[in-house]
């Protein structure tokens, strides 16, 4: 096959060459609700057209190719003392695949134990180039299923105006668990 990105021959979708130049992450930091903080690795306007591939076939190779440059490396350099959970925001299977499941599973590692189904949006609305005042008016209505850990890591793919990881924060915080932080693959924001 060819590289999405050069056209060279490769085993990948985006070869070895191309991961390194272009999707080597850099660390982009903001502060949401509660003063929790949110990490990204990405400018929007740098993986957007790879962003856009999520609810298709070739997007489970593409958020793969992202979680193994950004969230895996991370993992790997996280320590506590004890192990987190790490939840996915709404890892529905759409398209044959969750995006955000695929970012998840990445934080495998001794200090981060990755859940999945665990915290469903019940109102399944996309925000996708909607207004604040449009997310306000419909919340996602997060539904929070039981699990050991008491303190976690939220996981999404893109943080716009940080109403949905507040939302989720919200519900698992009523929940008597503490959100250590979030991490996304891109903040909107960042230019």
């Amino acid at each position: 096959m060819r590289c999405m990105l050069c056209e060279s021959l490769s085993f990948a979708h985006i070869c070895s060459t191309c991961q390194t130049t272009f999707l080597t992450p850099s660390i982009y930091k903001r502060k949401i609700l509660n003063n929790i903080e949110v990490i990204s690795f990405y400018k929007y306007n740098e993986i957007k057209d790879l962003l856009h591939t999520k609810h298709t076939d070739l997007g489970f190779y593409i958020y793969s190719i992202l979680a193994k440059n950004s969230l895996l490396k991370f993992a790997s350099e996280f320590k506590l003392e004890s192990p987190v959970a790490s939840i996915a925001i709404d890892d529905h299977v759409k398209s044959g695949y969750s995006h955000t499941a695929i970012l998840n599973k990445s934080l495998d590692s001794k200090y981060i134990k990755p859940k999945f189904n665990k915290l469903r949006a019940n109102n399944r609305v996309s925000y996708s180039g909607k207004s604040k005042e449009f997310r306000l008016i419909n919340p996602r209505n997060f539904e929070l299923k039981n699990f050991v850990e008491k303190e976690v890591i939220l996981v999404d793919d893109i943080i716009t105006t940080g109403s949905t990881l507040s939302q989720a924060i919200q519900k698992i915080e009523s929940n008597k668990k503490e959100v250590l932080l979030c991490l996304t693959l891109v903040d909107v924001r960042i230019v």
